[in-house]
């Protein structure tokens, strides 16, 4: 199967169940909304390392938020509930609630299931209940004036590590690949990119050969091209010398799907991609498996 000339590998991305919850950040600018979504998301690359998975969902123009100002809705994901709420208090306490003009509310208010977060206690006992629309919130005195947040946070099980490889004939070809790519990316709702730009340089295997004692993770050496001579099992084909993954989170599978088939299909519309191909574990890893030729 091609693409504009690209091959697409017949192979699939195997990712694995997570709990997400959704934060809308509103402040009285886009620009401070964005700077208090870009702080609260920080450090969030991947569990392996990072306490959460986290980045930004969308854009929410005045008319679609619950204060009537601009906003970002952005994901905060962990494996494990209990985690997910201590980030969904550490972030929005330490990252939003610190920043200037912001608020907090509840984006997935239809979940069945929702975590509690307490930051109305650093009030200090001045605090009080007010209504935003018909949500109930809670409005803690600080030195610009209030801070207002819900205090109840959507849960749902969305799925981790949708991925896709970009390969290319030289690094400038791969990046611009998976730059176009991330871009794709960000207007499909309910998907975040959680690495630098959306575009991750050092793919990883769980484990190591070597330093299996103190190392999680390592190297994916099947994918460095300048291994390709020197490991057996090389997946770097002929012709490729650099390639990138793109790793997705999402509330859904069908939102994972609709990020990669928009993703891959932008990425091989440059010129010096030779290849799309994906990352797996022969299942081991988690029970979504995305089929690269099922997408189109």
């Amino acid at each position: 199967m091609e693409i504009n000339g690209v091959k697409i590998d017949d192979t699939y991305a195997e990712a694995f169940p997570i709990f997400i919850s959704r934060v809308i950040v509103t402040a009285v600018t886009r620009n401070w909304a964005l700077k208090a979504a870009t702080e609260a998301t920080g450090f969030a690359t991947s569990c392996i390392g990072c306490a959460a998975e986290a980045g930004i969902d969308h854009y929410m123009p005045p008319d679609q938020t619950p204060d009537g100002r601009p906003g970002y809705a952005i994901l905060i994901c962990n494996p494990k509930k209990d985690k997910l709420k201590e980030q969904l208090i550490e972030r929005i306490g330490e990252c939003i609630l610190t920043a200037p003009t912001t608020a907090t509310f509840n984006g997935i208010t239809d979940a069945p299931e929702k975590l509690p977060v307490k930051l109305h206690f650093f009030g200090d006992g001045y605090e009080h209940q007010v209504k935003v629309g018909e949500r109930s919130c809670w409005a803690i005195p600080i030195m610009e004036g209030e801070f207002i947040t819900e205090e109840e946070f959507g849960v749902v099980k969305g799925v981790a590590g949708g991925n896709f490889f970009i390969m290319g004939e030289n690094q400038m070809a791969a990046l611009a690949g998976a730059e176009v790519a991330a871009e794709a990316i960000e207007s499909v709702k309910g998907t975040i990119l959680s690495f630098p730009g959306g575009i991750v340089a050092s793919g990883s295997k769980v484990g190591s050969k070597k330093y299996a004692k103190f190392m999680k993770a390592s190297t994916n050496e099947a994918y460095c091209p300048t291994l390709r001579e020197k490991v057996p099992d090389s997946k770097v084909p002929a012709g490729v010398n650099a390639l990138y993954e793109i790793v997705i989170d999402g509330v859904d599978s069908k939102s994972i799907e609709a990020a990669m088939r928009a993703g891959i299909k932008a990425a091989c519309k440059v010129p010096g991609v030779k290849m799309i191909s994906a990352g797996n574990y022969g299942g081991k890893l988690g029970p979504h498996q995305f089929r690269l030729h099922s997408l189109f």
